[in-house]
């Protein structure tokens, strides 16, 4: 395995880490290799698309889908972090990351991650002024509204980013250099920390669980005013709609947290190799390629921005 590493009184400082991935089968990983570089393209088709027919269409400049660009643009960064390293190390002999870029790694990972948990709340308190104060919806939601709560979400995300970075490298590595993942994420490089990581564990369990329970909260309270609000209506076709309206982020909400809530609300020593590399994958790589079509599929709104823009299209290569 590659190290370079350089002496230090009673330390060793590592200054290339090793990713090992999923495997070492030449074949699996060429397989692999095909399939992520798949699910990447349709991610950032399908969200940056997203992102560019809200822009284009001028039916979607409402907050909620002011809401649902920015948490497209997240997915495509989101993925973008994770993902073409990753393709990068399937095919290459060496599977090293620099120090620095792992620092890197992980502080635009928990970023752009902590980010996300923020905007889903805040999508969440749209949702409930959209349907529980129809009348009132663009008044209440106006740009001096949904500007300060999409930029209250970035700050969070980065100050969270900053403090777990900060802590988690200030560690020493000096017994292995080999990250047992996929990507420089907080409990595998806790896991191959030759310090003592206590304080460390309880940072990443006192801030992960503080920001889960403030925006699940929201998310619940929010929603709990919906279906009073869903039980109230009368007709079966006005509750459809509202469905319709809801689903698709309380799906995506429900999926996106329970992958969370797993994966760092518990102790490092319970730490395992393939099936936490499984989780992971699938909130950073599957759950970015799958939010386009949560939101999209049952949105007419969305839907008809796609076909309008797709017959300008089909009318251009006419002419």
């Amino acid at each position: 395995m590659e190290r370079l590493t350089k002496n230090m009184p009673n330390d060793t400082e590592v200054a290339i880490f090793v990713l090992m991935g999923f495997t070492d089968h030449l074949e699996l990983q060429v397989i692999l290799f095909l399939l992520f570089l798949a699910i990447y393209l349709f991610t950032l088709v399908g969200n940056l698309g997203l992102v560019v027919l809200v822009v284009v269409d001028s039916r979607l400049h409402t907050p909620m889908y002011h809401f649902l660009s920015v948490l497209s643009f997240l997915d495509a960064c989101y993925s973008s972090v994770v993902t073409p390293k990753m393709l990068v190390n399937f095919l290459a002999e060496s599977k090293a990351i620099s120090f620095s870029g792992c620092v890197v790694q992980m502080l635009l990972f928990v970023t752009f991650g902590t980010t996300e948990c923020f905007l889903l709340a805040a999508m969440a308190y749209d949702r409930y002024i959209a349907i529980c104060n129809p009348l009132l919806y663009t008044a209440i939601m106006s740009p001096q509204v949904y500007v300060p709560l999409i930029i209250g979400s970035y700050v969070g995300g980065i100050s969270h980013a900053i403090i777990h970075t900060v802590a988690t490298f200030r560690l020493s590595f000096c017994a292995s250099n080999e990250i047992r993942h996929i990507f420089c994420d907080i409990p595998p490089l806790l896991a191959i920390s030759c310090s003592d990581t206590h304080v460390n564990e309880l940072l990443l369990f006192t801030f992960v669980s503080s920001i889960e329970i403030f925006t699940i909260l929201i998310v619940l309270v929010s929603y709990g005013f919906i279906l009073a609000a869903i039980l109230r209506i009368h007709s079966a076709e006005g509750r459809r709609k509202v469905f319709s309206t809801c689903g698709s982020h309380l799906t995506g909400v429900s999926i996106y947290h329970g992958t969370i809530l797993f994966m760092y609300l518990r102790p490092t020593s319970s730490y395992a190799l393939n099936h936490d590399m499984v989780v992971s994958v699938f909130y950073t790589i599957v759950i970015p390629m799958l939010n386009p079509i949560i939101y999209s599929l049952r949105n007419k709104d969305v839907k008809e921005a796609i076909k309008k823009v797709l017959g300008r299209t089909t009318f251009s290569f006419q002419k």
